[in-house]
């Protein structure tokens, strides 16, 4: 096999794909704590992602008030049930699901996008949403440096994004954009939670893979 002469060692490699096949989008916690500096390596691993034109457009509250967290729980547990209505006949199978470990969780971090944002052109002219994308590199981040740690964290996105940036005090033109559980487990899930529970099952790569055109797999623009 041909590597780069930049390329990682063979340990270090192994352990940044380990990283990306074992993290998990966690709902179950063991409570505890997360120590200071650990939080601060995390919050420096997701202030390192990429981000178009370098906007940087990722903010972190952290939510250390008990009653500010349950007030949190109520707001997913709301928005919960209405999605639930929203899918009709998986409306049951739905509503036996665990969504997230706000009450749970060592830690509790809302992500939000600042205001302001419509001052950055500079790779947001003809797609705008690339704040949000930016956003998520540094949740991904983050999750990948948790489960190096042997921490779990779960992106809970069930709620109300008016009444959350309401609940956290957040500027006009802000934006929130999830609810990060993070903590000690007892143990992570051998394969996604909604695959265990049969609600999905992970796509076959090959079916998503084009060449050259929509829909064209690689090999056959010679046929």
């Amino acid at each position: 096999m041909t590597t780069s002469e930049h390329a990682f060692s063979d340990a270090e490699r192994l352990a940044v794909y380990r990283a990306i096949h074992e993290r998990r989008d966690m709902r179950h916690f063991s409570g505890g704590v997360v120590a200071d500096d650990m939080l601060q390596r995390l919050l420096q691993a997701a202030h390192h992602a990429p981000s178009v034109g370098f906007m940087q457009p990722w903010r972190f509250i952290r939510v250390r008030s008990r009653p500010l967290r349950e007030s949190l729980h109520a707001l997913v547990e709301e928005e919960r049930v209405l999605t639930a209505q929203a899918l009709g006949e998986r409306e049951d199978a739905f509503m036996k699901l665990k969504v997230q470990g706000v009450l749970d969780a060592a830690e509790v971090l809302v992500v939000a996008l600042p205001p302001g944002r419509e001052q950055h052109v500079f790779g947001r002219r003809t797609l705008p949403e690339m704040d949000l994308a930016s956003s998520a590199c540094a949740i991904q981040n983050m999750w990948l440096a948790a489960r190096a740690e042997g921490l779990g964290m779960g992106w809970v996105s069930i709620f109300c994004p008016l009444q959350l940036a309401g609940l956290m005090g957040m500027p006009d033109g802000s934006r929130p954009m999830a609810i990060l559980c993070l903590g000690p487990v007892d143990a992570f899930y051998g394969q996604p939670m909604l695959q265990t529970e049969k609600w999905a099952q992970r796509a076959d790569l090959a079916d998503l893979v084009f060449e050259d055109c929509w829909g064209q797999s690689p090999g056959d623009a010679g046929d």
